[in-house]
């Protein structure tokens, strides 16, 4: 039986992209934008929704768009498409638990306003599922990509549950993701680049927690991010396979927080292979002077001989490399120049697809 609510949504969504060749002429008569091409609300420093820049969903909770559910805009996106679909997300907390299925590819969430236009939900790992069972770490998520070539600006992500258990905000598994000013928000094990194998980028963005807050088996470049630690524990909790050449990567990154003097550590390793390296980044107080921890799992073996944690040119009190960890890693000049965004993401460019958002 054919789902024509579905099959509906998908020739909305066919019929911008019509009015976008047509003309900036037509784009008065589209719901979400006034006569002079513009969306409305946009605020001073928010995204500038003109003519030329046209998007293929609107999203707004006051019925002004084309859906007023963020789900329900993913849900109206062709599946299996080569084109762009980009979705305008107005300002409003959006309380949904968000899934983008691995057949929805190359989607971009551009928001009005990145402290106004919040992805939010508040289940944690404790919680009881439908199931009689905990959710445990992943069921947490307020939102879980699978779709490749997924785009993020403006926007705040959030997991809003008290701080019982591990919440995540955002679940990453699909490849060549990339996120531009946005935020994420939560306690432990906010941000999960979980994808095996998947390149993530993150420009921009600041990213808040306290225990292993930033996690998982993906390979990822962090640029100019504030990294915020909201109290006692670790940021970094990496678990890359063997054969993968870079884990988490943190440059020009300015690592802050709420945390007591030298109570954090910089990272430690999830899983045996597990690699992070800080380049060029300011450290706080809160900074442990060893770095690192080693995490001891007797069925991991030892942890220190197979993950690698390295460091250089930081400043900040927190960079005391002379009291490191033995086992972590000062790269010389030399080594740190091969930290490149090309070389860290295998030849993917996330900056050029940004650069057109």
């Amino acid at each position: 039986m054919v789902d024509t609510n579905a099959r509906e949504s998908r020739r909305t969504v066919v019929r911008r992209r019509m009015i976008g060749l047509v003309g900036t002429g037509l784009l008065g008569t589209v719901a979400g934008y006034s006569g002079d091409g513009k969306a409305s609300s946009v605020t001073s420093g928010a995204t500038d929704c003109s003519a030329s820049n046209e998007y293929d969903i609107v999203v707004a909770q006051d019925g002004s768009g084309d859906y007023e559910t963020v789900q329900a805009a993913i849900d109206a996106v062709p599946s299996d498409t080569s084109e762009e679909t980009r979705v305008y997300i107005k300002e409003g907390r959006y309380k949904e638990k968000l899934e983008l299925p691995a057949d929805r590819t190359d989607v971009t969430f551009i928001g009005e306003s990145v402290e106004k236009t919040v992805l939010t939900y508040d289940d944690h790992a404790d919680k009881i599922g439908d199931d009689g069972e905990e959710i445990g770490t992943s069921g947490s998520s307020s939102f879980f990509v699978y779709g490749p070539d997924f785009t993020a600006k403006n926007i705040t992500f959030e997991n809003a549950a008290p701080d019982v258990a591990q919440a995540v905000a955002i679940r990453i598994k699909a490849d060549r993701v990339a996120f531009e000013n946005c935020r994420f928000l939560g306690n432990q094990d906010t941000l999960y680049n979980y994808g095996r194998r998947t390149r993530q980028y993150f420009e921009d963005c600041y990213i808040e927690g306290d225990v292993d807050f930033i996690f998982g088996r993906a390979t990822v470049f962090f640029e100019d991010c504030e990294i915020r630690c909201k109290g006692e524990g670790f940021i970094a909790a990496p678990a890359q396979p063997e054969d993968v050449a870079h884990g988490f990567v943190f440059r020009d990154c300015d690592v802050v927080g709420d945390a007591p003097s030298e109570s954090v550590y910089l990272g430690r390793p999830w899983e045996p292979y597990g690699q992070t390296v800080y380049i060029d980044c300011d450290l706080g107080d809160h900074i442990r002077p060893q770095g690192w921890e080693p995490w001891d799992e007797p069925e991991h073996g030892d942890k220190t001989k197979t993950a690698f944690f390295a460091e250089y040119d930081n400043s900040g009190p927190g960079y005391t490399p002379n009291q490191r960890a033995d086992w972590s890693h000062q790269l010389s000049e030399t080594e740190a120049e091969q930290y490149t965004i090309e070389a860290v993401l295998d030849g993917w460019d996330p900056q050029s697809r940004l650069e057109k958002r």
